[in-house]
């Protein structure tokens, strides 16, 4: 059978969790929301945005503002494109696996894939990760088959594809890290080892001016936490499984069957795929916080390539036929994380959600209501959802994001922004759940104006944010 055609059963079982609940409740989480928004804009209003935030997303930016314009806008035209983009993935590296290290290998890492929490989450996210996942699985059926069979087409697509992989998201260009430990394993010949280093060399010099651009933008990522010990504990199991698969299906345990004629072994290219981008931006984040899982997601194409690996080398092991206990284990895991992909498929399953905040605004203003955003980012809410806030004046907003190339426009000063909520009668505030904040001075403006001069009449909170209404304190 085909290596392609055993691809189709673990693509097929990603496609249908996909879009099994895709419209999460009829819910969308605010990094859903800029690309909501921005995708909406015209060509050059997205390239006027590009100049002061989110150049990093431009790419995907663009490709979402194409998909809305042919298909139209809708929750399932947002989050389509990343379902796709993970069920090709796991045909990708269901095809990987089994040119290593044969069919049973191949399924069991592609139903592994497909069931990882993280993978199932991603893959109904109006995001660019699922995109750039493909890409990198991709790229790394790409090597293998260029260091079996050199030639300059094939250094090419693998250069190519990594390009795009940067240009949806340059983290990815952690991958070639990865690709230079698993050359490093495999000691193919000089030829293979000139032609990665040249496909390499013109995909990082082809996302360079997209790093330098972001570079200048680095602000937007402030918000993001150091590196803890949580994050190292959180890390640490997913590593430490990926090691015991690979130890499992160490040589003469079936990490490979004879027949396959691959240069590289499955855990020379598994181990440091999975290990080597996370660890490289976790040391990074020690200079400058910047560790996010979403941001390696590509990682767990390694994890799944040794969990196929292992599954083989138990089978082989236990003298079964290969592919029934694999089946098997699948349909175990299934049911046994049910529980977690039916929260990641409810309302709930994101920090918050832009859509029930909007109907919420809607049920609780008046005539001559004003809107107020703490802080300012939660303006998103009306920026997807206009025709709630119709009638509501956005007391603070100076400049819309359009006019002025922002993601969520411009505001007054602090001092403009106190007078004109003096002259108002009741303002809807929205803001996030908890106990937010007051970051900056327009945002301790706000909140102090609001305590001096005003009473609360209302407060709802519902999926990660906060709808309130207040009103003007009666003088004299």
């Amino acid at each position: 059978m085909p290596r392609t055609t055993r691809a189709v059963g673990p693509a097929a079982l990603t496609l249908l969790l996909g879009l099994w609940g895709i419209t999460r409740g009829n819910s969308m989480w605010r990094d859903e929301a800029a690309t909501w928004q921005v995708a909406h804009r015209s060509v050059p209003e997205i390239r006027h945005l590009l100049e002061t935030a989110d150049v990093v997303h431009g790419l995907y930016y663009l490709f979402m503002h194409g998909v809305f314009a042919v298909f139209g806008d809708s929750l399932l035209s947002l989050r389509l494109p990343s379902v796709l983009a993970m069920a090709g993935a796991t045909a990708l590296i269901t095809i990987l696996g089994t040119r290593l290290a044969g069919p049973c290998t191949g399924l069991a890492a592609g139903l592994a894939f497909a069931l990882i929490p993280a993978v199932q989450q991603y893959a109904q996210e109006g995001r660019s990760y699922a995109l750039v996942t493909a890409c990198v699985a991709l790229a790394c059926l790409l090597l293998v088959e260029a260091v079996d069979s050199p030639g300059a087409g094939r250094w090419t697509a693998y250069g190519a594809t990594l390009l795009v992989a940067a240009l949806l998201n340059w983290f990815s260009l952690l991958v070639l890290f990865a690709h230079a430990v698993t050359l490093a394993l495999s000691r193919p010949p000089r030829p293979a080892v000139l032609g990665w280093g040249a496909a390499a060399s013109a995909a990082v010099a082809g996302t360079l001016p997209l790093i330098m651009a972001s570079k200048a933008q680095a602000g937007q990522v402030a918000w993001i936490p150091p590196v803890l010990p949580g994050t190292l504990l959180g890390l640490a199991p997913t590593l430490l499984a990926g090691v015991l698969c690979a130890w499992l299906a160490r040589p003469g345990k079936g990490d490979r069957t004879p027949s396959s004629g691959a240069r590289i072994p499955i855990a020379s290219i598994a181990l440091p795929l999975l290990a080597v981008p996370p660890l490289l931006l976790l040391v990074a984040s020690l200079a400058h916080p910047l560790y996010l899982t979403r941001y390696v997601l590509f990682s767990y194409l390694g994890l799944a390539l040794l969990i196929g690996a292992a599954c083989r080398a138990l089978a082989v092991r236990l003298r079964g036929a290969p592919r029934r206990p694999v089946v098997v284990v699948a349909a175990a895991a299934f049911l046994g994380l049910l529980p977690v992909q039916l929260s990641l498929r409810g309302p709930a399953g994101r920090i918050d959600d832009v859509l029930s905040t909007a109907e919420n605004v809607a049920a609780v203003h008046e005539a001559g209501d004003v809107v107020l955003y703490i802080p300012a980012a939660r303006r998103d809410t009306a920026l997807v959802s206009p025709a709630d806030f119709t009638g509501i004046g956005d007391l603070a907003l100076v400049r819309d994001p359009w006019e002025s190339g922002t993601m969520n426009g411009v505001e007054g000063t602090p001092e403009q922004i106190a007078d004109a909520m003096l002259t108002a009668r009741r303002i809807v505030v929205v803001s996030d759940a908890g106990a937010p904040s007051a970051r900056t001075a327009r945002d301790r403006a706000k909140r102090r104006v609001l305590k001096e001069h005003f009473v609360r009449c209302s407060e709802t909170d519902e999926r990660g944010r906060r709808v309130t209404v207040y009103r003007a304190r009666q003088t004299g």
